[in-house]
């Protein structure tokens, strides 16, 4: 509790020296009578005697109350306001046939890369987050979103045949900066996530990295896949599935390309544990930017004091008036 206007509680000093004075002015005109017994006075009237008793004191309460109320008291609550900066984030992941190489355990890279992709769209905190996935072309998934459990659903539902075959990152990474260009954010930063070389798509991933940088777009790439062959499923209707194995080309040098222009990095995940070690270094360099502020709210408790000290006011003109007879 506290008081906008202290200075106005030091009128209780003169105050409280007038009602004193005058208790004792009263005193004086009136000296008490003298009784060897109290046997011999009469009876106390009622409730016109206990309201003799309680008027006199309700003046110099009400007047207290009034000069309260004038010192403005205030009651404090705390406040607590959680202030968000959010960065606007694409993820981009590849949907080409190679994805399916089962060199990431327990299942195929396009698995763990949707696991480990709903783990960090969980972790994030006031980040608005879209998806684009590509293959042989790049489409649009979720455009950018608060809603992390609808992302994560649209991400569950990522798999192979959505789009025509082959490998369009630069197509990704020229959408993915079309969408972030509109978004308001302050920080904007793609998430590139493929196993192959640009083999498709009408914009090459380096042209589409400097227009990612002019608009203020950091790219993080990430080559997915073993070093050397990755054991790939084949389904074949005589033989049943069985594997082959195939070699892994990511394009390195050029995801390396892509990250420099932009300032972003560029990581390489062999297995599904360095591809969720990535994603969380990932996270650390873009941490969620959000502040808790304090602050106290002040409720004025003098209106109340106020009328509490009117209502007594009254109450002693009305017994004045009815009870006591004590104002023509």
């Amino acid at each position: 509790m506290r008081f906008a206007e202290p200075w106005y509680l030091l009128l209780f000093i003169p105050f409280a020296l007038t009602f004193w004075l005058a208790r004792k002015r009263a005193a004086w005109r009136d000296p008490e009578l003298g009784y060897s017994s109290l046997a011999a006075l009469p009876p106390a009237a009622g409730i016109r005697a206990r309201s003799a008793r309680l008027l006199p004191g309700l003046r110099p309460l009400a007047v207290g109350l009034v000069l309260l109320a004038a010192a403005r008291p205030q009651a404090g609550r705390e406040m607590r306001e959680v202030v968000s900066e959010g960065i606007d984030i694409m993820l981009a992941i590849d949907l080409s046939g190679s994805m399916r190489s089962e060199d990431f355990r327990p299942r195929n890279r396009l698995f763990v890369a949707r696991q480990v992709a709903k783990e960090f769209v969980r972790g994030r905190v006031q980040d608005r987050i879209g998806l684009v996935a590509f293959a042989g072309r790049s489409e649009l998934i979720s455009p950018l979103t608060l809603d992390y459990d609808g992302l994560c659903s649209l991400i569950d539902g990522l798999d192979f045949g959505q789009l025509p075959d082959g490998t369009a990152v630069g197509a990704a990474i020229a959408q993915s900066a079309e969408r972030l260009d509109r978004a308001p954010g302050k920080s904007k930063v793609l998430i590139l996530l493929t196993d192959g070389i640009n083999n498709a798509g009408p914009v090459d991933p380096v042209t589409a990295a400097r227009l990612a940088k002019a608009v203020g777009v950091r790219i993080y790439a990430i080559g997915a896949g073993t070093q050397g062959a990755a054991p790939f499923p084949v389904d074949d209707p005589v033989l049943g599935r069985h594997y082959v194995w195939v070699a892994s080309e990511v394009d390195e040098a050029t995801l390396k390309e892509v990250a420099r222009e932009t300032r972003g990095r560029y990581f390489r995940a062999t297995s599904a544990e360095l591809l969720s070690q990535v994603y969380r270094e990932i996270g650390a360099l873009e941490p969620s930017r959000v502040e808790m502020r304090s602050y106290t709210q002040w409720a004025e408790l003098g209106p109340r004091a106020l009328a509490l000290g009117g209502a007594l006011l009254a109450l002693e003109l009305l017994l004045g008036f009815t009870v006591l007879n004590r104002y023509p």
